[in-house]
């Protein structure tokens, strides 16, 4: 589509949610890497910028999409404040109404304008509970890959070196209190109840985890409801730290670069830690990894999931936002002692 000869500038919108921008990082990771000609414009939220930090030939511009940035008038004005930037090509990773519309206006430069193939029909499939068709999907990073495929940039996701560990802030390292303890993250919460596992089932694991007095077990999490049942928790346990509400995103990516594990719900912390190579165990209820939203260069064994035979409806939905009668306990078919085996075999390997 476009001449790789000179510095191609590619703009890269993904504007959704945490997990979806961050799993955008090891694709534009093997881009820079086999093409170090180009320059990255990744249009996100301001909240997300953090994420990008040490990518090469990569600059952030945020979009306010709830005022500045809002509507037709608001897209037209983000549009004429990304023109000066001589975009060569856009990789849309969204592929959403307001992507779509950015599309038009790029349109009237002849801008080539590259939109992901989200798979709609297909997820579908896999989430109907008639006739369901039961398989592997794409992966999410397969289809951000296909887009740059498209502009004429193939990338290979197999070689792609991942997110370096980050410095230590004094501010991070005192609230942690290092000392010679494996670090194991623990994010218990996701956006839907149907994909969280119960709360009394994660303190099980967690009191195990803190009377082997061999690790520092810290929570992760956001908002006020999280924050206060995360206190909670931490209160009870010596080795049990809360780092929810008292770290910007930008030192909670430090930290989370610096875990020896992370344990998370199918949700966007699961994917922080994988750019950066941490070992991720992940627990899955009402989706599925088939779906394509598996953290990157995980091994599938980490993926402990809700019993499919007492629940053949599994996956009842992409996102974990519909949940069947019936369906509400999926997550209890996976049993704390399973979890902390997982654990301790990873950390102990």
């Amino acid at each position: 589509m476009v001449k790789k000869g000179k510095q191609t500038h590619i703009l890269i919108i993904r504007l959704s949610a945490m997990g979806d921008v961050a799993m955008t990082v090891p694709v534009i990771k093997s881009l820079v890497q086999q093409y170090p000609h180009l320059r990255l414009t990744v249009l996100t939220k301001k909240a997300f910028a953090p994420i990008f930090d040490g990518i090469e030939n990569l600059q952030v511009h945020t979009a306010d999409v709830n005022k500045r940035h809002k509507g037709l008038m608001g897209l037209w004005r983000l549009y004429k404040e990304l023109k000066p930037l001589e975009i060569d090509v856009v990789a849309d990773l969204h592929n959403v109404l307001r992507s779509r519309v950015l599309k038009k206006y790029f349109g009237l430069a002849r801008i080539p304008f590259a939109q992901i193939d989200k798979g709609r029909k297909e997820k579908k499939a896999l989430t109907r509970p008639k006739n369901k068709v039961f398989k592997q999907l794409k992966t999410t990073h397969e289809r951000y890959a296909q887009v740059f495929l498209e502009l004429g940039f193939p990338v290979d996701l197999s070689t792609v070196k991942l997110l370096e560990r980050l410095p230590l802030t004094p501010k991070v390292l005192d609230l942690v209190q290092q000392d010679t303890k494996k670090w194991v993250g623990i994010a218990p919460f996701a956006a839907h109840e149907g994909k969280m596992y119960p709360l009394e089932y994660m303190e099980m694991v967690i009191k195990e985890l803190n009377h082997t007095n061999k690790y520092k077990i810290l929570l992760f999490g956001g908002g006020d409801t999280e924050i206060k049942t995360l206190e909670q928790m931490a209160s009870a346990y010596e080795n049990t730290f809360c780092m929810a509400g008292k770290l910007k995103l930008s030192e909670e990516l430090q930290l989370i670069s610096n875990l020896d594990i992370m344990l998370s719900m199918d949700s966007g912390n699961a994917h922080m830690a994988a750019n950066y190579g941490i070992p991720v165990v992940t627990l899955w209820g009402v989706t599925h990894p088939y779906a394509g939203f598996y953290p990157f260069g995980q091994p599938m064994e980490n993926a402990l999931m809700a019993d499919r035979e007492t629940y053949p409806l599994i996956p009842t939905s992409i996102y974990g936002n519909k949940v069947p009668g019936g369906y509400e306990n999926v997550m209890k078919t996976i049993e704390p002692t399973d979890v902390l085996k997982k654990l301790l075999q990873l950390l102990e390997s």
